[in-house]
């Protein structure tokens, strides 16, 4: 990589082979979204490239960002912030559109020459519950005006899933993007059928995949998204790694799993591969093995199932205020040192689209019997609707983690 030059990025066609080429060579995204997360943790384990969602997170600047990628030998594609019609941006306001257009254009004369920057990412989800396909026209002048200022990087827009009528959206109005992205999660397997069932002959990035989304799961009768445990989110994303992305080697030029890092969004431990105290989920093991195509190796312990009062997750718990029970988490092996960590919440209510910052709930104090390793015997709390939380640790700072909702009359 070169240290003082911007990085030449180019999408060549051979014979309907699509090939990402960083100065010349080869270069296969293997990368995750970051925005807060670990740089370094990211390189360590065989990452690649990370993509943003902006170019200022209110953290670092784009320049920090690039220039710790740079320091770890990782590519960024780069995030640029675009208005939303579901926030209230109006598409068929000419004088927003062309001052967005002038605000980002500044972005990019300050970032294009960055050796670390990979390729730009222009907005994200921007279908997501809008109904002006004026968007489109304005995705594709910030691409016309990118390639005008920076004849070295592609240009990318992601879209929530995938539809008919957005790929004709984007062949008809974003002629000038280089290529096309996706985001997808527990549809992720159907993605090299679709694509070929939509008519996408070019090339694309998975911009977002991972862990199943809170709106594919089953829900409890009170409507409560029943999350998976850890170790189901591995098997899961093996299965979709496999099948959903390098099934596809014609077009697909890789991809960035969804988080590296911990957000709320829904409950605290949903997407994010880490835990808010940093440690390391399962699905990391399963996608540091993929990147440099080792046998997958699990580090994390692995849960075989979580139980409240004999019934798991998907068996609608329900208990009655100030009645004493019992949840037990068993292992699929026994593993000596491990550290089970217990945390009782109120069931989220603030609850967003397209991964808006949400709040997470406040803890409540759980009005414990016993404790002992795997076993938790406690107190119901008051009427409302809850989630029990254990966190099981092993000795090398890997988690498995597992959620169960109940409600209490």
């Amino acid at each position: 990589m070169q240290t003082s030059q911007p990085s030449k990025v180019e999408i060549i066609n051979t014979n309907g082979y699509f090939q990402l080429l960083v100065n010349k060579k080869p270069f296969y995204i293997n990368g995750a979204g970051l925005e807060f997360g670990d740089i370094t943790a990211l390189a360590h384990h065989n990452g690649n490239s990370f993509r943003t969602w902006r170019t200022e997170n209110g953290v670092h600047s784009a320049k920090e960002v690039l220039d710790e990628a740079l320091k770890h030998g990782l590519m960024v594609a780069m995030g640029i912030e675009v208005g939303r019609e579901r926030h209230g941006f109006d598409y068929d306001n000419r004088v927003l559109v062309e001052e967005q257009l002038e605000k980002i254009k500044s972005d990019i004369f300050e970032l294009k020459d960055h050796p670390a920057l990979l390729l730009w990412v222009i907005g994200n989800e921007l279908n997501l519950k809008y109904t002006n396909p004026k968007v489109w026209d304005a995705v594709n002048e910030i691409s016309e005006m990118i390639h005008q200022i920076d004849p070295n990087h592609p240009t990318t827009t992601p879209l929530a899933g995938i539809t008919q009528i957005e790929i004709n959206y984007i062949r008809q109005r974003c002629k000038d993007l280089d290529c096309l992205s996706i985001q997808l999660y527990g549809e992720l397997n159907d993605l090299p059928k679709l694509i070929k069932e939509y008519g996408w002959t070019g090339p694309y990035i998975i911009t977002e995949w991972g862990v199943t989304g809170h709106w594919e799961v089953p829900e409890t009768s009170w409507g409560a998204p029943i999350e998976e445990t850890s170790t189901m989110k591995a098997k899961k994303c093996l299965q979709r790694y496999i099948e959903g992305i390098k099934a596809n080697s014609k077009q697909c030029l890789g991809s960035y799993i969804f988080l590296w890092g911990q957000k709320q969004e829904r409950t605290p431990t949903w997407y994010g591969l880490f835990t808010e105290n940093g440690r390391i989920t399962e699905v990391i093991d399963v996608v540091s093995s993929l990147w440099k195509n080792h046998i997958i190796t699990i580090k994390a312990p692995q849960i075989d199932c979580f139980l409240l009062q004999e019934k798991t997750a998907y068996d609608n718990v329900i208990l009655r205020r100030g009645e004493e029970v019992t949840a037990i988490l068993k292992l699929k092996t026994q593993e000596i040192g491990v550290n089970y960590e217990w945390e009782l919440l109120p069931e989220s209510t603030d609850l967003k689209d397209g991964g808006d910052r949400e709040k997470r709930p406040e803890n409540i104090d759980i009005q414990l019997l016993s404790k002992n390793g795997n076993v938790l015997k406690f107190i119901v709390p008051v009427e409302g609707t809850y989630r029990l939380f254990v966190y099981i640790t092993n000795d090398i700072n890997r988690v498995a983690t597992a959620n169960i909702p109940f409600l209490v009359k």
